[in-house]
């Protein structure tokens, strides 16, 4: 008879998800991972497969956190434009938080720590930017038939544009104790809007 887990296997993917984003990939060990989440290395391996395979499995489930809170934010009723720009200067809030910033963005991380070598994890950090992008971009379009865009902007230009800003924020953030630093440059990429 096979056995039931003695674990809940969300609760354990959550907890892996929180060690890999404050550690990194490489810093994280099975053995780290076995005494984070109270399991047998037989039983991570029998859930999740290797630490690679439950890496990926992290950042899906990163991306499942964060990307509906987004799309909240870019597709609610009224002016766009105004909910773009409480998305960059809410990134640039974060970034600057202490709470928030020394772990920085897991998918700005995974983009710097993994995917230059490893092709699974570039994919995810690929769809997370085209994602985002996506929803940056319809808004700005959104925003460009409301009168709120100048006609001479390009949308999909400007979101491109955001979407670099926002990964800098996330990087420049994890990094600098100077919070003026990410909030004037999210200003600035804002002032490009008007």
């Amino acid at each position: 008879m096979a056995r039931t887990k003695e674990f809940d296997p969300d609760a354990a993917l959550r907890s892996a998800l929180e060690l890999f984003w404050r550690r990194g990939y490489e810093a994280t060990s099975v053995t780290d991972l076995v005494e984070h989440l109270g399991i047998g290395r037989a039983s991570l391996y029998a859930t999740f497969g290797s630490k690679h395979e439950l890496y990926l499995k992290a950042m899906d489930r990163y991306a499942e956190m964060c990307d509906p809170l987004l799309l909240a934010e870019l597709s609610q009723p009224g002016p766009a434009l105004p909910a773009v720009r409480a998305v960059v200067r809410r990134f640039a809030a974060e970034a600057a938080s202490p709470a928030r910033r020394l772990n920085g963005c897991f998918i700005t991380n995974t983009a710097a720590e993994l995917a230059p070598h490893d092709p699974a994890a570039a994919r995810r950090v690929e769809i997370s930017w085209e994602h985002i992008e996506t929803l940056l971009h319809s808004a700005l379009v959104r925003a460009q038939a409301r009168g709120e865009l100048p006609e001479g902007r390009d949308p999909r230009a400007a979101a491109r544009m955001l979407l670099v800003l926002l990964q800098g924020i996330r990087v420049v953030g994890k990094v600098s104790d100077d919070p003026a630093r990410v909030r004037d440059a999210a200003e600035q990429a804002l002032a490009l809007l008007d």
